[in-house]
């Protein structure tokens, strides 16, 4: 089996459609020995910002000397993207090592393409004998296939509304979900939350008896022009300078900070050094992201409410004077959440559609922007639409891609192509 053999097998695990639960993801890891118990696993779920938050995790204790497995997902450009061990992703002959192994193993057991890929990359860190590994929750918690594990710490970023169909109708049922990953006894770092979330998980971590690092209780940061500070007991940190751009990201490296902490007090070795060139030297493309740095195009992955009004803050900040906003969403989100914080900001849609099943028509975008009074132009697919709206920007004027991370992916591989070409 070569590389395109076993992506071709692992999406052809898609048939199985999202099924959450544990019972298949935990018959494939005892199958395989249960790689998962050779190494201290964090756990990190929530809505928004979990990946930045894992990465900023896993950078951290790479900067302390440690050997760190991260797992996060979506990928961008490529599947190996999502199973990193110190920043470098797994090679394409692993993948396929990987899973003749593991297709081999898994006779008989119905497993969708995330549980596959879930236990393969447990099985990779195992080989590749890591200390840690950050693992990313895919999608809710409490029946995602992550949760099959028993980890040293659990992290809960900001939830919001989004997965609905598959995780409740209200805050308060998505907040359930997504706090199944406390477990009992074992810490918890709990992020910015909104009250009905939050009520929901302090009442989850009583009844199991998880001990919490609360945001703005047990953990503090304050803002300034060119960094942070943060504070917890036992550790304070003046003029952080952070890797990734937008204020809303303190909050998240804060929480990363809070839970490297944690680890230090399990006697983890983690010196301040290793804290601040973590948070400095983090990278997480398509979140915020200006293209080659320069302030051109922004490229951010928002999909859901909350990203939707952290994107639109940032906006404000920028001066620009005009913002082309080149967008695409899936089908299975709320657009108004999407749309509502950001049309104002904006002063033309190019609507197209990211490069998944199921996305809403960009004809649908277009409409929503006509009635706000915007300027609309319909594509059908996301290149001719980022080169329609870099043809239009104007010096002074900005081109924004948001909407989907997916769309994000497209953008990036078109102006990849384009290197060298002039806008």
């Amino acid at each position: 089996m070569d590389y395109q053999q076993s992506l071709d097998y692992l999406y052809g695990l898609q048939r199985f459609g999202i099924k959450l639960g544990l019972e298949n993801v935990r018959a494939l890891l005892e199958r395989l020995g249960h790689p998962e118990a050779g190494y201290a696993i964090v756990h990190v779920g929530g809505s928004n910002g979990k990946g930045s938050v894992s990465a900023c995790l896993a950078e951290i204790l790479r900067q302390g000397g440690h050997r760190v497995g991260l797992y996060t997902s979506p990928h961008l450009h490529s599947f190996t993207e999502r199973i990193r061990v110190n920043g470098v992703p797994i090679s394409e002959p692993e993948i396929a090592r990987l899973t003749e192994d593991l297709r081999a193993r898994s006779e008989g057991i119905p497993a969708t393409f995330f549980e596959f890929a879930t236990a393969l990359a447990l099985q990779y860190f195992s080989e590749q004998k890591v200390e840690f590994v950050v693992l990313e929750v895919g999608m809710g918690g409490r029946l995602d296939a992550t949760n099959a594990v028993t980890p040293v710490l659990a992290i809960l970023t900001p939830i919001c509304l989004d997965h609905g169909e598959h995780l409740g109708p209200d805050l308060a049922a998505i907040a359930a979900e997504k706090g199944g990953i406390i477990k009992p006894g074992i810490p918890v770092v709990i992020g910015p939350q909104d009250p009905v979330a939050l009520h929901v998980l302090l009442r989850q971590a009583k009844e199991r008896r998880a001990p919490v690092l609360l945001y703005d209780r047990d953990y503090q940061v304050g803002s300034s022009p060119g960094g942070f500070s943060f504070s917890a007991a036992g550790l304070h940190l003046q003029d952080v300078v952070p890797g990734l751009p937008g204020v809303h990201q303190h909050s998240n490296f804060a929480t990363a900070l809070a839970a490297a902490q944690e680890l230090r007090r399990q006697g983890v070795s983690l010196d301040e050094a290793a804290l601040c060139n973590g948070v400095r030297q983090v990278r997480w493309p398509g979140r915020l992201e200006w293209w080659q740095g320069e302030r051109r195009v922004l490229l951010d992955g928002a999909h859901n409410a909350g990203g939707a009004r952290v994107l639109a803050d940032f906006l404000d900040t920028v001066p620009a004077d005009a913002v082309r906003w080149v967008v695409g969403v899936k089908g299975d989100k709320r657009l108004e959440d999407i749309l509502a914080p950001l049309l104002s900001r904006v002063t033309a849609l190019y609507c197209t559609r990211p490069p998944v099943d199921g996305a809403v028509p960009p004809d649908g975008l277009a409409a929503c922007g006509a009635a706000a009074g915007l300027p609309v132009r319909i594509f059908a697919e996301a290149g001719s639409a980022l080169a329609a709206a870099l043809a239009d920007c104007r010096e002074g004027e900005i081109v924004l891609v948001a909407g989907s991370l997916f769309l994000v992916a497209a953008a990036r591989e078109y102006l990849m192509g384009q290197e060298g070409a002039r806008w």
